[in-house]
């Protein structure tokens, strides 16, 4: 006996008519063979689930008697002479919950945002979520436009690269240095703290690397096949491109309070002395993380991180000096 012909339980009936109206409500008007198809039963079986939906309502006032409009009810000439479902009267369910139109305006801007990434770029499960957020908001909001960034080039040619399977070439400007050409293998494109970056195979470095989009200019697809798409991709940050790191020294003792910033191949420990060379997206970020150790952490190299982290130490210490007061 075949699933489609086997006699539904209880407990699969329940189930069947809490998924079956909002299956219905949303596609409107749908044949009685396909709705069989989709939950896996007869079409005589489905006509009489559909049937039984008109004795199910919303509780009456007295407790016992229920009036026309608390009742399901469908359009029963299309049942019957077209075998077409259409529900008339819903019992309220479009009164759920929903998003307001500033939540959904947010969770759009949001997909859009996620879409402009090459791996889902092309799917249809973006499109389709947008689709019902925009139907099932409250007072839904006019189409929602993010408004394009100086990466949104460099994602498309990117998501261009990935998809023919070749080499992407641009121009790099990595801070405190002279700007180099860079041919890289794209595997994926990731934002973290609202900023986009890009992984893939830098064929200078001849390494996997991670590259800043807002630094990146002039990208162009190449005509040289990807050999590296396979290859490991680093955790953000673990091995960003070789300017973006900094050379620090501190005391052995405070290692504990760098984290996850130290492995064993970027730190050499002498005397009690503790020297690491963490990679950053960008090498001005360790003033921040300089701040946590009370001067007992030193910046040595590059210029920009000593500089940077200098200029942040001489500020907060100018605070102090001259107080700001209210008036």
């Amino acid at each position: 006996m075949s699933a489609q012909t086997k006699p539904l339980l209880a407990a699969d009936r329940v189930r069947l008519y809490l998924t079956l109206v909002p299956y219905l409500l949303e596609h409107g008007q749908v044949s009685l063979a396909e709705a069989a198809e989709e939950f896996g039963v007869t079409p005589q079986e489905m006509r009489g689930m559909v049937e039984k939906l008109t004795v199910i309502g919303l509780p009456g006032d007295s407790g016992y008697w229920q009036q026309p409009q608390e009742m399901f009810d469908i359009n029963w000439d299309l049942l019957d002479e077209d075998d077409v479902i259409e529900i008339t009267n819903d019992v309220a369910l479009r009164r759920v919950p929903r998003f307001t139109a500033r939540e959904a305006a947010a969770l759009l801007a949001g997909l859009q945002m996620v879409a402009a990434v090459p791996a889902v770029s092309d799917s249809g499960l973006i499109a389709g979520l947008i689709s019902k957020l925009s139907r099932g908001a409250a007072n839904a909001p006019a189409e929602v436009v993010v408004a394009p960034s100086a990466v949104d080039h460099v994602r498309q040619v990117v998501a261009r690269g990935v998809q023919e399977g070749v080499a992407v070439s641009f121009t790099y400007q990595a801070p405190d240095a002279a700007p180099t050409t860079r041919t890289v293998d794209p595997v994926q494109i990731l934002i973290t703290n609202a900023q986009w970056y890009l992984q893939g195979w830098c064929h200078l470095r001849e390494a996997m690397r991670t590259f800043h989009l807002d630094r990146v200019s002039d990208p162009q697809l190449t005509d040289i096949p990807i050999t590296h798409a396979g290859d490991s991709v680093p955790e953000a940050f673990s091995a960003v491109d070789d300017e973006g790191e900094v050379r620090v020294v501190l005391p052995e003792r405070l290692a504990p309070l760098l984290g996850g910033f130290l492995s064993a191949d970027n730190v050499e420990t002498r005397d009690g002395v503790l020297e690491a060379r963490l990679r950053l997206a960008d090498p001005r970020g360790i003033k921040r993380i300089a701040a946590r150790f009370g001067g007992a952490l030193e910046v040595k190299d590059p210029g920009i991180a000593r500089t940077a982290t200098r200029e942040w130490a001489a500020a907060g210490l100018a605070l102090y000096r001259h107080p700001q007061h209210d008036d």
